[in-house]
């Protein structure tokens, strides 16, 4: 993954962990999950997109 890539997804991560810290703050249980789904739903996606861009460039005759 490039570092340009690397870092849009950490910094996008980072502002969905603050967005649990602030959800919790001001006591809103609906938006707690909204963001911890979230979360764990774009942590997921960048784990299967660098997995696709690792073996992409991997096996580069295909």
């Amino acid at each position: 993954m490039s570092r340009g890539f690397g870092l849009l997804f950490a910094v996008i991560g980072t502002i969905l962990l603050a967005g649990i810290s602030f959800a919790i703050s001001t006591r809103e249980p609906l938006l707690v999950v909204l963001f911890i789904v979230l979360s764990i739903g774009f942590m997921g996606f960048g784990f299967v997109t660098k997995a696709k861009m690792r073996r992409k460039r991997e096996t580069p005759g295909k």
